[in-house]
């Protein structure tokens, strides 16, 4: 029984150590893989777009003029273009609120009011206009006054340039100037359409009553004073009417020609206007007369040939003005057509009409469809703007 036992138990001590050598080489039992959710957590943040980089804001320029520019648009340049006269009830106010650049007030607009309204009226039309506006009269004296036929603003009317000097001397002529600029500047009023720089041929011209001498010397003298005197008071100087009416016929009726030479205008009509450009004069109005030795087919007021000479051969760098383009010269002309674009492409910068929205509206489409360059606008608009801010006027944006 012994020797039996023996070799089993050495049997089973095998088998257990064979057991635990098997053990030892197995490798570990890997550990069950957590279950793959086909839902996502509930916290996971959408992915979002990625955002476009905004555009650049294009630097607006520091002077404060061309600032001023480029933030208007094109219907608020052709707007600022326009000096509309103001004939009618209300015109004022609408031409204010429409942002004209200017308005020509007439003796109606001062009828019947006292300093005290006429200055409330003017106050009222810059508080209500985009743009601050130049506020013009034609106050030349004798048969052409606006504001001192008003007995309420001045005793009697000024008197006629010619008279001035008849009366007294040049003391005389420079005292009344600044006469005139101080009650206008009182009244709220920043351009005088003045001095009158015609030199008539003799004493049955249309244009004789209004103009200081048949003399060029003594006009280019008066224009010089006057100029020098409003510019030194503030206010704004307008030389008309280039290149001068000499004997021509009254275009506010119709048509006039002029047919007399170049070397004529050169030797007496130009010199005045030359004589107020040396003095500093901030504007020059240009007439409806057709002058045949610088433009045979088109009245001045639309002739590049005549805003040429004036720019280029008497170096003018100011504001020029249309007269009025509802006179009966030009309605004649154009068969009661607007000329406002006529007038812009002819190198003038302020329009003076009484349609103001439909002059702007005709300027707005000429640049929309070409007719006019934008930058034509921007000459003109540079030229009013700088004015105004020579005048006192805030134009900042």
């Amino acid at each position: 029984m012994k020797k039996l036992f023996l070799p089993l138990a050495l049997l089973l001590v095998v088998l257990a150590a064979a057991l635990l050598l098997r053990a030892a080489l197995l490798p570990p039992e890997e550990s069950p893989a957590p279950p793959v959710s086909t839902c996502p957590p509930e916290t996971a943040a959408p992915i979002a777009a990625p955002t476009p980089s905004p555009e650049p804001t294009p630097e607006l320029p520091s002077d404060p003029v061309e600032r001023r520019l480029a933030l208007m648009s094109v219907e608020e340049k052709a707007s600022q273009m326009l000096l509309l006269c103001c004939h009618k009830t209300g015109d004022a106010e609408r031409g204010a609120a429409q942002g004209v650049g200017g308005l020509c007030l007439f003796a109606d607009a001062f009828a019947g009011k006292d300093r005290e309204a006429v200055i409330a009226m003017t106050a009222a039309l810059q508080e209500s206009a985009p743009l601050p506006l130049l506020l013009a009269v034609d106050e030349e004296g004798g048969t052409v006054n606006r504001v001192s036929l008003n007995p309420a603003l001045r005793a009697s009317p000024f008197p006629a340039p010619r008279r001035l000097f008849q009366l007294g001397s040049w003391a005389r002529v420079e005292s009344d100037a600044a006469e005139k600029a101080q009650l206008l500047l009182s009244l709220g009023i920043n351009v005088n359409l003045a001095p009158v720089c015609d030199v008539p041929r003799s004493s049955l011209n249309y244009i004789y009553p209004r103009c200081f001498s048949g003399n060029a010397d003594e006009v280019c003298r008066y224009v010089a004073l006057v100029v020098g005197v409003m510019k030194e008071q503030g206010l704004g100087s307008t030389l008309k009417h280039f290149p001068g009416y000499g004997g021509s016929a009254d275009t506010h009726k119709g048509l006039a020609y002029d047919t007399r030479s170049y070397a004529d205008f050169a030797a007496k009509d130009l010199l005045p206007f030359e004589a107020g450009i040396e003095a500093g004069a901030d504007a020059v109005l240009v007439s409806h007369n057709i002058v045949r030795c610088m433009d045979a087919e088109l009245p001045a007021s639309l002739s590049p040939e005549v805003h040429r000479i004036l720019r280029e051969e008497l170096g003018f760098a100011g504001v020029v003005i249309t007269d009025d383009l509802a006179m009966g010269a030009i309605t004649q002309f154009t068969g009661g057509q607007s000329a406002a674009v006529q007038a812009v492409l002819a190198g003038n910068d302020l329009i003076c009409c009484s349609d103001g929205e439909e002059a702007a509206a005709a300027i707005t489409a000429a640049v929309a469809d070409g007719t006019i360059p934008e930058a034509r606008l921007d000459e003109s608009v540079l030229r009013i703007l700088n004015w105004k801010l020579a005048l006192g006027l805030d134009i900042s944006a």
